[in-house]
């Protein structure tokens, strides 16, 4: 079956949880698989993946339909909020005022017609329940203000017979006015609409957080062309490979590495750093980040669409429909809780005065303060609220976490385990020594810039932190590379590779022994204690050992303060996971005050070790930055990777990215979950104990219905203040202070 572009859709009004399950339960039956759509709230798009499917993009509209929302193929310069009219940017705040004033109003006139005019006015009408019919259009009006964005809602959870909020209250209200009580159905009206205008601002501020980053991208890139005359074009005509010009005070277009030019670069869109970094020749610059004083040419190393912004922006995007576990929680309660509430309401206005001959009016008048008060809207915007505010704070100070889903694990871990190189270490080694092998009668000896050359041949193809040591050495030695083709990467060992049609091979200890039986000469001296704790790359070709390069790697200096935040905050073990031979890989555990050490690891072993820690402690983070990390990342149950060295596997396959490297931010992101975890609970407890509190007093006849709305408005605010704390949390100073 040929593979099929996905089908996108803008849908208008996909802002919340409520629009996304309202779409799944139309979608699902036809796709079977959840897997395949992707709900981007920021920009309110919607992705099918079709790839493998026999559905017609008018069988998905034809659902999308059934919902009720309104939709329109994807374009990606839809209008945004900027250019919407000012009607459709302050409709809700709009409507909400004519309310408050309209229930003011007819409140005012009913009052003065109580005291001036008699009960037979003629413009009185015994069916308003005894208002005249100026005040009893003036609650109409503000009524139907506050209610007019509720009603389609409540249309379609009546047709569907799914009874949600929208729906509640909108029978409370005609409830209201059914029994004469137009003061309190105006005062319904308006504060729930009053309360969906604060959840709307809430959730619209945190996501401007984060969607001020699409504004960091410049609209144009100045492109030099070999001539040597510059094109002003948009970044996303710019291929790969080519060369861009940055001026003085510039917004960087495109990733990409400095070719020439020193400057410093504001990195603070995509680090959190609000301290300039110097960047030189060689140095990774990224796109929405802003030049000082220097001039750069850089060489574009990403597409517009794969920069780091435009990955943060695309997964914080998607973030919205990865929900954590007390959302999906709260979802699932208010499913049953609602129509639990409308059953209740039935009961309490039918009960009392078929079976107890009480007073019809008096217990309607109760059954709807009951449905006022059990109106989920504290309740359900509690946890929304927390995970976007708590998502958009780590993001701002450089963890992006990819869900909802992925905030709460942090608080939850048992275990830790770290990589070493790039992650305790800063995953910047430099060439101690080169360590040649005396020659032997018959053979060729190379020297050592012979031997340089053939080295960083092979080292120039990888990415690896050891390979990239190894070509700055040669560079310094003023050693020209030889060309390498064929070049062959062997996970967790090495690389294999031609150069001059002949095959060499360049890597670890246990790549030397595939190879061959080893040389015992190279053995006795890198074995030494001057080398024993340092990284060896042995470069080979057949059976015969060239030389060996040893590195080393200075460890982090808050390595062991961060773990032992983590063994104070209730981490019961941490264990340190390497590739690298035994006495390097010791020297770093102790440094870090590590105890479990596994060296000489494979990518599988990696894995094998991970799994073995989830079943001996449950919930286990896996700290990485490297390719070989990848699979151990997937496999944790919480994957974490260091954005700033780490490679795209690492990064795309972690749930949390570290965009500074900055290991304090580990603790942090634990106490920023526990924190998280804590407001969470404590706005579920606040709306539910206010709710029960009142639902007694319902029962005892001392609450209203203005009182129980006053009620629900004022614990959704206090719930969305509370939520909101998260927005001012920041990192502690650590290695890279913010």
């Amino acid at each position: 079956m040929p593979s099929r572009a996905p089908l996108q859709r803008k849908i208008h009004g996909l802002d919340c949880a409520e629009e996304v399950s309202l779409l799944k339960r139309e979608l699902l039956p036809l796709l079977n698989d959840e897997s395949r759509l992707t709900f981007d709230l920021l920009r309110a798009k919607l992705t099918v993946d079709l790839n493998d499917t026999t559905f017609s993009s008018e069988q998905i509209d034809a659902a999308i339909q059934r919902t009720g929302l309104r939709y329109e193929p994807w374009v990606e310069s839809s209008p945004d909020e900027n250019t919407q009219s000012s009607w459709q940017k302050h409709r809700r705040t709009i409507l909400t005022v004519v309310s408050g004033i309209c229930g003011l109003l007819g409140w005012l006139l009913q009052r003065g017609e109580a005291h001036t005019m008699p009960d037979d006015g003629l413009l009185i009408d015994s069916s308003l329940h005894g208002i005249s019919l100026p005040a009893a259009t003036t609650f109409i009006v503000g009524i139907v203000a506050g209610l007019i964005l509720v009603l389609p809602k409540a249309w379609r959870s009546l047709r569907s017979l799914r009874p949600d909020m929208n729906l509640l209250m909108c029978v409370a209200v005609v409830g209201a006015i059914a029994i004469g009580e137009w003061v309190e159905a105006a005062t319904v009206a308006f504060l729930f609409s009053l309360s969906l205008l604060l959840e709307s601002w809430s959730i619209g501020r945190a996501r401007r957080a984060i969607s001020s980053l699409m504004q960091w991208t410049p609209p144009t890139a100045r492109v030099l062309a070999e001539c040597g005359h510059v094109h002003e074009v948009s970044p996303d005509e710019v291929p790969i490979g080519s060369t861009v010009q940055i001026r003085p005070g510039d917004k960087v277009p495109l990733d990409g590495i400095v070719k020439s030019g020193t400057s410093d670069i504001d990195q603070s869109p995509i680090t959190g750093e609000s301290i300039p970094d110097e960047k030189i020749v060689g140095d990774t610059v990224y796109a929405g980040t802003i030049n000082g004083d220097g001039v750069l040419t850089i060489q574009t190393t990403k597409t517009a669409d794969d920069s780091t912004l435009a990955r943060i922006i695309r997964m914080v995007s998607e973030a919205g429909s990865k929900r954590a576990a007390s959302e999906q929680w709260v979802e699932k309660f208010a499913a049953i809780y609602t129509p639990i509430v409308f059953i209740s309401a039935l009961l309490v206005m039918l009960v009392p005065p078929l079976l107890l001959a009480a007073s019809w009016e008096s217990w309607i008048y109760r059954s709807l303060v009951l449905l006022v008060i059990a109106c989920p809207c504290a309740l359900v915007i509690s946890t929304p609220v927390s995970v976007i505010s708590a998502l958009t704070s780590a993001a701002r100070h450089g963890v992006l976490i990819k869900g909802g889903v992925f905030i709460e694990l942090p608080a939850n871990l048992d275990a830790i385990a770290f990589d070493k190189t790039g992650t305790l270490t800063h995953g910047a080694p430099s060439v101690a020594d080169v360590v040649l092998p005396e020659q032997q009668p018959g053979s060729t000896q190379l020297d050592q810039d012979e031997f340089l050359s053939l080295a960083a041949a092979i080292a120039s193809q990888s990415s690896h932190p050891l390979s990239l040591a190894i070509v700055d050495y040669a560079k310094k030695q003023q050693v020209q590379p030889q060309s390498a083709a064929d070049v062959t990467a062997i996970p967790g060992k090495g690389t294999m590779a031609s150069i001059d049609g002949r095959s060499y091979w360049m890597g670890s200890r246990r790549l030397m022994h595939d190879q061959t039986a080893g040389c015992q000469q190279i053995t006795q001296r890198i074995d030494t204690p001057e080398y024993r704790d340092h990284s060896v790359v042995i470069l080979g070709r057949g059976e015969d050992v060239l030389g060996v390069i040893l590195l080393r790697d200075p460890i982090r200096k808050n390595a062991k303060d961060v773990v032992s935040k983590l063994r104070s905050s209730g981490i019961q073990h941490v264990s340190m996971l390497t590739g690298d031979h035994d006495s390097a890989a010791q020297r770093v555990a102790d440094a870090a005050g590590i105890d479990d050490v596994h060296s000489q690891l494979l990518p599988e072993d990696k894995v094998e070790v991970v799994g073995l820690m989830v079943e001996e402690y449950g919930n286990v983070a896996m700290i990485g930055d490297g390719v070989n990390d990848a699979p151990a990342l997937a496999i944790a149950t919480l994957g974490i990777a260091m954005g700033g060295s780490g490679s795209d596997a690492a990064i795309e396959t972690a749930d949390i990215t570290l965009m500074t490297d900055d290991l304090d931010l580990i603790p942090w992101l634990r106490d920023h979950s526990l924190r998280t975890l804590s407001i969470i609970r404590q706005n579920i407890t606040f709306a539910l104990g206010i709710k029960f509190l009142f639902v007694v007093m319902t029962f005892l006849g001392y609450a209203s219905l203005w009182a129980a709305i006053a009620a629900d408005t004022g614990a959704s605010l206090l719930v969305i203040f509370n939520a909101l704390r998260l927005l001012q949390t920041r990192p502690s100073d650590g290695e890279n202070a913010i």
